[in-house]
């Protein structure tokens, strides 16, 4: 009998690769410029609606809940309808869900629309790393940091858009249309591009051996530990990002009186050093392995962002976020490609699974922070950025010294 199992071809042409890893890094550009394009509006949409910071935050955490909501559905829509449509489809999607947040008239509508919007960007979050794990298994090679590199470019363009409008006083109606429309078609063009067929399937997604029970136990339970303390550290690149995201601006007018355009360098600075880690990321793991570069940039979160709360100042703040940016770069790369070679899941399983559990980071960080400002300050509440840089030491050991899976 014929099977029907979807196997990657083992060729392509360098050009047809090549048209693929641009289009997939495009998918990467687009998801970071959409969302950050609403971060430097924050403020704005905070006086606007008369929020306290606790309100806020639980309407920021609407965000990573919608992401959980939806999260765990990813892996099964990437096998039934392609990575590739996935993530175009849900990219108009978080476009749209951007746009109504920005406009939104009341701290409910502002909390539904943020929902959705999480909830499509987990989606689409699974969607375009799994496209880009097959384009990397077919270069043999680590390039998966190049990707998120691009979605850092795309989040500093985002901001940058995002800053340069409010400065401006452009009307976020308007500012948020445009980017809709202009990263919407970006997305759609690029699709033809990517690599044809549907996902293809792993060895592991055989039937299993006929192997003794206690062992498999064995195995399950030690998968269990590695998944629990990637997910950890998947977590601190996304505490990290989220503080930079949610925060930053705040933070930056509320305590040191920036302007807005001022204000909304926290993020871009957060996300250009970022883009900086990951542009050199593949080289840098290929060379001292995922382990002690996540150690180095644990560290300089942690120091980083630490010295500038505890002299806070304008050009320092910027500094710090920026550093914290660079340290976790690598983070969440790291763990998802861990993940995703983990043995004994179902393709996609540790991928999806991971992508899921760290958007616990981005779901209890808002509302925290915001409690901890409202009862102390924002400064006191931003503790969490060096904290992060210490959970991400504390759980390194579980990385591989090298990428697994690739020739070393």
């Amino acid at each position: 009998m014929t099977s029907s199992v979807s196997v990657e071809p083992t060729e392509h042409s360098a050009r047809r690769l090549g048209q693929a890893r641009l289009a997939v890094s495009v998918l990467f550009l687009t998801n970071g410029a959409m969302f950050a394009n609403i971060l430097p509006h924050y403020p704005a949409i905070k006086d606007g609606l008369d929020l306290s910071n606790a309100a806020f935050g639980v309407s920021v955490a609407a965000f990573p809940l919608g992401a959980i909501t939806a999260g765990l559905a990813s892996g099964a829509l990437v096998r039934r309808f392609r990575s590739s449509r996935v993530a175009t489809v849900g990219t108009w999607f978080i476009g749209l869900s951007i746009l109504l947040a920005g406009i939104a008239p009341s701290w409910a509508v502002l909390t539904v629309t943020l929902f959705l919007a999480g909830a499509m960007d987990a989606i689409t979050d699974v969607a375009q790393n799994s496209h880009g794990l097959r384009v990397q298994r077919l270069y043999k090679r680590s390039i998966l940091n190049s990707f998120h590199a691009v979605w850092s470019i795309g989040a500093v363009l985002g901001g940058l858009m995002g800053a340069t409008a409010a400065g401006l006083e452009i009307p976020r109606g308007l500012h948020l249309a445009v980017s809709f429309v202009l990263f919407s078609a970006l997305t759609l063009t690029c699709y033809r591009f990517l690599l044809p067929g549907a996902e293809p399937a792993e060895p592991d997604d055989e039937a299993p051996d006929a192997a003794a029970p206690a062992v498999v136990r064995r195995a399950s339970l030690v998968t269990a530990g590695i998944l629990a303390a990637l997910v950890v550290i998947g977590i601190a690149g996304a505490l990290v990002e989220d503080a930079g995201s949610t925060w930053a601006a705040v933070y930056l007018t509320d305590a040191l009186d920036a302007t807005p355009t001022v204000a909304g360098l926290g993020f871009v600075a957060l996300v250009g050093l970022q883009f900086v880690g990951r542009l050199f990321g593949d080289r840098l793991v290929d060379r001292f392995g995922q382990r002690a570069v996540a150690q180095t940039g644990g560290a300089l979160a942690a120091v980083g962002m630490g010295t500038a709360l505890l002299f806070p100042s304008i050009p320092l703040t910027i500094l710090g976020f920026g550093l914290a940016g660079l340290g976790v770069a690598t983070l969440v790369p790291a763990a998802m490609h861990s993940a995703d070679e983990l043995p004994g899941l179902r393709s996609g399983t540790g991928l999806t699974v991971i992508s899921w559990l760290l958007r616990l980071g981005f779901l209890l960080s808002p509302p925290i922070v915001g409690a901890i400002a409202d009862a102390s300050s924002l400064r006191v509440g931003l503790i969490v950025v060096p904290l992060a840089g210490i959970l991400a030491l504390l759980a390194s050991p579980v990385l591989p010294k090298r990428v697994r899976g690739l020739p070393s």
